[in-house]
This record gives structure tokens, C-alpha cells and sequence, in this order.
């Protein structure tokens, strides 16, 4: 038996408006808990258009993160043991200007 997030099946038509606005019907935003002003990723797929919420999208990724990892025998414990130098290292790369004001002073400090 296959679960609802695997399953595909034809919906329903719908029609583009006059300003490119698609109307997705009540009833299955209700299903999926589609409230208005929800973000969607647009998919392009050859001639077709798949519109997926964007939680969905994110979700995805989530699972597919965590099945690499997992499949590579990382676990949490070893991610946050490289947080630290992680840190360090988007620090360097986005603020190498204050990164080399900090270590100045540091140095002045230590010569005292």
C-alpha cells in the first residue's frame, strides 16, 4: 500500500487567470494544509509544470540529508563536533577584515 505523499493521481483542471494566478481547489488545499499566501516551488519538467509547497520541497531535502548521513554512518554527535571550526571558518571567509582587527589587538595584548 502506498502512502499519500507517494501517491500521484490526476486532480482536477483549473485555469490561469488574467494576471498568470492558478486556483488551486478548497478541498485539496485543505488535504494538505495549503493556507493562502503559502510559497510553492515551480518545477519545470520538459512541457509540464509541477507546483510542490514549498515545505514539501524542504522536507525533501531534510529526508535526503538525513539518509546520507545516515548511509555514511554520521551522527549527530559528530556533526556538532564540528561545529566549532565550522563557525570559525564561515567567520574567516565573511569578516577576514575583522577577523585580522581582532587578532591585532590580540596580539597588542600579549606584548603588554
Amino acid at each position: 500500500m502506498s502512502s499519500p505523499s507517494s501517491l500521484v493521481e490526476y486532480l482536477s483542471t483549473t485555469h490561469i487567470g488574467e494576471k498568470g494566478q492558478v486556483t488551486i481547489p478548497k478541498q485539496y488545499r485543505d488535504a494538505l494544509g495549503i493556507k493562502a499566501g503559502a510559497p510553492f516551488a515551480v518545477l519545470r519538467i520538459g512541457n509540464g509544470l509541477i507546483l510542490m509547497p514549498e515545505q514539501t520541497r524542504f522536507q525533501k531535502l531534510c529526508d535526503a540529508i538525513a539518509a546520507t548521513l545516515e548511509q555514511a554512518g554520521i551522527t549527530e554527535v559528530d556533526l556538532q563536533a564540528t561545529l566549532q571550526q565550522a563557525r570559525e571558518r564561515v567567520f574567516a571567509r565573511r569578516y577576514p577584515q575583522l577577523l585580522r582587527r581582532n587578532s591585532n589587538r590580540s596580539q597588542a595584548k600579549r606584548r603588554r
